[in-house]
C-alpha cells in the first residue's frame, strides 16, 4: 500500500530544478502504475502548484493512463471470446480515463432487456430485426450523426451512449452486441466508406465465420439508417457506385479485430482533419498494437 505522505513528496519533487532529479522521480512515480494515480489527482487539485509542476503530473497521469490503455488491448488480443465492447472501452478510456465501464455496460445491459421482453424463437428474422428497430431507434432514440459524421464522439462508447448519436461503425457495434447477447446472429460487415450488418442463417454461422461458405447471409441492415434492410444487389450496387472490385470480404463478417482497428482508424482520420499531431501519434501505436 503507498504511503500518502511519501507519494506526495516524491510528486512535489517534480518541480525540483535539478533535471536529473526531475528524470528519476518521473521514473519512479511511473513504476507505481495506476495505483499512484489518485495522489496524482491530489497532488494536482489541492496544492498551488506552477503552471509547469501542473504540466508535468498532467503528462505523468497520462503516460500511465496510455500504458494501462496498450497492455489492456494486448490482453484482449490474447483472449478467445475477443469481446468488442471490452476493447471498445479500452479505446474511450485513451479519451476519457474517468469512464465507468460498469455504468456504460448497464447501459447497454437496459436496451439488452427492453428487446429480450419481446423476443421468442417463434419469430422470423424480419419479426427479430423489426423489435430491434423499434427498441434501438424509437424506444432508446439512437440515430445516425450527418450533421458531425467525422466527429471523434462517434466513436467512443462513452459519448455515443449519452448522445445517442453515432456513425455507421459504432451504431453497428452496440446493435449487433445487443443482437448477438440475445442469440440473434447478427454480425459486422467491413465495407468500403460504410459499415453494415449482416443477419447469418443460423444453421450455417459457423461455417460462415470460418470462410467455409459465403451464401449464409439472410439479408443485410444499415445500423446508421434505424435498421434499413439491404440485399445483396444492394452492396453490389454500392460496390459499383465506388468504382470497387466485389471482394468477397465486403459481404461477410469481418472480425472483432478488424472492427477495433477500424475504431481507431476512424479516430486517426478525425484527429488528423483537427491537426491533434500527437493523438494521431498515439492512435498510430493502438492500431499496431491490434494490426500486430
Amino acid at each position: 500500500m503507498l504511503n500518502k505522505d511519501s507519494i506526495l513528496a516524491l510528486i512535489n519533487l517534480l518541480d525540483d530544478s535539478d533535471e536529473e532529479i526531475v528524470a528519476h522521480v518521473q521514473t519512479k512515480i511511473l513504476s507505481f502504475g495506476e495505483e499512484i494515480i489518485p495522489f496524482l489527482e491530489t497532488a494536482w487539485e489541492n496544492q498551488e502548484l506552477s503552471d509547469i509542476h501542473q504540466e508535468k503530473i498532467e503528462q505523468i497521469t497520462h503516460e500511465i493512463q496510455f500504458s494501462t490503455i496498450k497492455a489492456e488491448l494486448i490482453s484482449w488480443k490474447k483472449t478467445n471470446d475477443f469481446n468488442l465492447i471490452d476493447a471498445w472501452i479500452s479505446i474511450s478510456k485513451w479519451q476519457y480515463p474517468g469512464i465507468n465501464a460498469r455504468i456504460l455496460r448497464t447501459k447497454i445491459e437496459e436496451i439488452r432487456q427492453k428487446v429480450w421482453v419481446e423476443i421468442n424463437d417463434q419469430q422470423t428474422a424480419f419479426e427479430k430485426v423489426k423489435i430491434l428497430n423499434k427498441v434501438f431507434y424509437q424506444q432508446f432514440q439512437f440515430k445516425g450523426d450527418n450533421k458531425n459524421y467525422h466527429s471523434p464522439l462517434n466513436s467512443y462508447l462513452n459519448t455515443v451512449l449519452e448522445t445517442k448519436h453515432g456513425n455507421p461503425l459504432s451504431l453497428s457495434i452496440l446493435y449487433s452486441n445487443v443482437a448477438q447477447s440475445l442469440n440473434i446472429p447478427i454480425y459486422g460487415v467491413n465495407l468500403p466508406n460504410h459499415f453494415i450488418l449482416a443477419y447469418i442463417d443460423e444453421h450455417q454461422i459457423n461455417q460462415l465465420l470460418r470462410n467455409n461458405t459465403n451464401s449464409g447471409v439472410f439479408f443485410y441492415i444499415n445500423a446508421f439508417s434505424e435498421g434499413s434492410i439491404l440485399y445483396e444487389s444492394d452492396i453490389r450496387k454500392f460496390l459499383n457506385d465506388l468504382k470497387l472490385s466485389e471482394e468477397k470480404e465486403y459481404f461477410e463478417p469481418c472480425s472483432h479485430t478488424t472492427i477495433i482497428q477500424r475504431i481507431i482508424i476512424n479516430l486517426i482520420s478525425s484527429y488528423q482533419s483537427l491537426g491533434k499531431a500527437e493523438k494521431v501519434k498515439e492512435l498510430l501505436e493502438l492500431k499496431e498494437i491490434i494490426s500486430a
